[in-house]
């Protein structure tokens, strides 16, 4: 799955896969017995299910930072949007939260519809600071040969600590470009 946007963002990556969910199904092996029917979901319930998951997490953290923030939209790419409308006036914590909620959920999309070079090779390891991190059996190595545990282990990161060191990184350039 390419991404067909020309815009990269978290809403972006979500109603692409909303769209791809409906334009192709998932097909499953026949029915022995009636070979014009299949066996399986009309609809990827993994994807769906992760969409519903990434929406809920959104709406509760906002509700969380602003009780006040009323009905939520339908449109699962207009909930963050919606969130940073929501939470605009939360305090710093929680604005960098929700931004790192984004950040990670961007990740995750863009790993589900097959684009993980794209979004996890230009990261640095949070350990060495090099580029080289590869996304292996649901987790993120860094391929720094010096870059292990006590074990000698390659070191892993998982999404929200990249998603944390992206926010936090975005967030002292802002302040260093304000002085």
């Amino acid at each position: 799955m390419n991404q067909p946007d020309s815009t990269d963002s978290a809403a972006a990556r979500l109603r692409y896969l909303n769209d791809y969910l409906l334009e192709h199904p998932v097909t499953g092996p026949s029915d022995c017995r009636n070979p014009t029917r299949t066996l399986s979901t009309p609809i990827s319930l993994g994807t769906l299910s992760h969409i519903d998951a990434s929406v809920r997490e959104v709406i509760t953290h906002t509700r969380k930072a602003n009780p006040d923030a009323g009905q939520a939209p339908t449109r699962a790419d207009a909930i963050y949007d919606w969130a940073r409308q929501h939470t605009e006036h939360a305090d710093e914590a929680a604005q960098q939260r929700r931004d790192a909620i984004e950040y990670r959920q961007y990740l995750e999309h863009a790993i589900r519809a097959g684009d993980w070079r794209k979004v996890i090779r230009p990261q640095r390891c949070p350990e060495c600071r090099t580029f080289g991190l590869m996304w292996r059996s649901g987790r993120i190595l860094c391929t720094n040969s010096e870059c292990t545990d006590t074990d000698g282990t390659s070191t892993t990161v998982t999404l929200a600590r990249l998603a944390h060191e992206h926010v936090t990184a975005r967030k002292n350039l802002r302040q260093v470009r304000t002085t």
